[in-house]
């Protein structure tokens, strides 16, 4: 059983989120898929046919992998956002299993693997990024894919693009140490310009990690 804290947590968690995207008069992130999302489906060794998408917020990843023709589980802990996915799911005319719930204490059920999973920009704390990146890691069927996108630690608080806590971005350092007995397949660190959405549009320092499981 949680305790209160926790519970309180995602309370919090849900709540803020929801107010978030109750207040937006446009996706915040944008309708289109993240670009690394889809460099990394466009390669000729990504043969990927499902995907998880954690933290897919209002759906555009999700959306867009379902399109392509990949079975999709997507989760977020907004239920307004997920709301808002499921809109645009069915406006695609796709299908996705969409969950709403809190990365730091969801798991699949057991024997549940996916193809690929996605972090795209998942803005919690270093605990529950870690748990996230547990989950994404045990969620992985053999030669799958983890793939993650998020705010670099070089570009530190920035309130108007990304997390004003330094808690909350990413380093590659942590990310191999966080998944051991992954290979390697790409690991950059470094400034792009990003385009989606009123949120995210400018240049940045983020961090882009794809890894595979190859047992």
């Amino acid at each position: 059983m949680r305790d209160s804290r926790n519970a309180d947590e995602e309370a919090s968690a849900a709540a803020r989120w929801d107010r978030r995207y109750r207040a937006a008069v446009a996706p915040p992130f944008g309708e289109a898929p993240n670009d690394y999302l889809r460099m990394i489906c466009a390669r000729q060794d990504f043969t990927a046919r499902s995907a998880l998408c954690l933290a897919d917020g209002d759906g555009r990843n999700g959306a867009w992998l379902a399109g392509q023709g990949l079975a999709v589980t997507a989760v977020d802990v907004s239920a307004v956002a997920t709301e808002r996915a499921l809109a645009l799911d069915a406006r695609r005319g796709v299908s996705v299993e969409r969950l709403t719930a809190d990365l730091a204490d969801w798991s699949p059920g057991p024997g549940r693997t996916w193809e690929a999973v996605f972090l795209i920009y998942l803005q919690g704390t270093s605990a529950l990024r870690r748990r996230a990146l547990d989950v994404g890691k045990a969620a992985l069927a053999p030669g799958g894919w983890l793939v993650v996108e998020g705010f670099a630690k070089a570009q530190g608080p920035r309130p108007d693009m990304g997390p004003d806590d330094p808690d909350r971005l990413y380093d590659l350092a942590e990310l191999r140490q966080a998944l051991p007995g992954l290979q390697v397949i790409e690991a950059f660190a470094g400034r792009v310009c990003l385009d989606e959405g009123i949120r995210h549009r400018g240049e940045a320092e983020v961090v882009r990690f794809a890894a595979r499981r190859m047992e």
